[in-house]
């Protein structure tokens, strides 16, 4: 089992910028991808990024492209998300999943999930 627990989300306004961190606790010496996703009221919940075990393999979605860079300092047990540009429409609860290898695309890939913080970008 590995639990996880997001921070970092808030209030900004459109432009600035927020880091979205992940913290890992559990079984944490097994190999694992993870990512982060997004929801916002009404919609279905997308990949925003995703990291390899190593960081060598990294997938950002359309919306993230450009504006957002996914990291992770394994030592920590930490993932992060660096937003920058935020833009209103990145409005959302974010989500940090884990899985078992690799780069998972669909929320169905992963095994663990946080339970989300909520990111507002005001116009």
């Amino acid at each position: 089992q590995v639990q996880l627990v997001e921070s970092g989300g808030g209030l900004v306004q459109a432009g600035g910028s927020l880091r979205l961190s992940c913290a890992a606790s559990g079984r944490t010496r097994s190999n694992y991808g993870m990512g982060w996703f997004r929801q916002a009221p009404g919609k279905e919940r997308d990949l925003v990024a995703a990291i390899s075990w190593t960081g060598s393999n990294r997938y950002y979605g359309d919306s993230a492209k450009g504006r957002f860079t996914i990291s992770r300092d394994n030592a920590k047990n930490t993932l992060y998300l660096q937003m920058n540009s935020l833009k209103p429409e990145d409005t959302a609860v974010y989500y940090c999943a884990a899985r078992g290898l690799g780069i998972g695309f669909s929320p169905d890939a992963y095994d663990y999930w946080g339970q989300g913080t909520q990111v507002t970008v005001s116009s």
